[in-house]
């Protein structure tokens, strides 16, 4: 089995991170695992884990073979390369892929042991912002047998943005339905987040 690792905050989950994960299932890999970072990221208006991982499991909750896992959440500090390896053990017999965006990719070479990554995992690389991906080839020759760009359409919806709209009509259309219920009825991301 193919299983991607999807990484991120997810503050919160939203639509475009379900259907990107549903547009690699079939073509690229067979099962996408959730990964919401911890919060010793100390990132401005991070949701506490407990909320993100719940927020996750209601717009999870519906696709057989989306799923999340707290590993990150109960570590202390873990780097991407200690993650992947994580589930390697985990599924010994499968092939793990690791789900990032263009934009992580052109910043790689900053992330702890990205080259032991590179040789071990296969990437999949989502098209977002205007990277030149022939630049980004050349950059990374030597390992393109483990680079995969995928014909995934990005999606321009954000977290971010979400957090700042969510007294709109309409934001309702980019978030699951349980998972808008969740922020509502315990009063998150109140006040400005931006």
């Amino acid at each position: 089995m193919r299983i991607g690792i999807f990484g991120g905050c997810f503050n919160p989950p939203h639509k475009m991170h379900v259907s990107l994960a549903l547009e690699l299932i079939g073509k690229y890999v067979d099962q996408v695992i959730f990964v919401p970072a911890g919060d010793r990221y100390q990132k401005r208006g991070l949701l506490a884990n407990e909320k993100r991982l719940e927020m996750l499991s209601l717009a999870l909750k519906k696709y057989p073979n989306l799923s999340v896992s707290s590993y990150e959440l109960n570590t202390e500090l873990t780097y991407t390369y200690q993650t992947l390896d994580h589930f390697q053990k985990e599924y010994p017999n499968d092939e793990i892929y690791f789900i990032l965006g263009a934009d992580n990719l052109d910043e790689f070479t900053t992330w702890r042991n990205y080259e032991y990554i590179l040789k071990t995992y296969k990437m999949l690389v989502i098209k977002r912002g205007n990277y030149d991906l022939n630049e980004l080839c050349q950059r990374y020759d030597k390992y393109l047998s483990n680079i995969i760009f995928t014909d995934v359409k990005p999606h321009l919806i954000s977290s971010t943005y979400i957090r700042n709209h969510l007294n709109d009509p309409d934001i309702g259309q980019y978030l699951d339905s349980d998972v808008l219920n969740y922020i509502q009825q315990n009063h998150l991301y109140e006040g400005s987040m931006k």
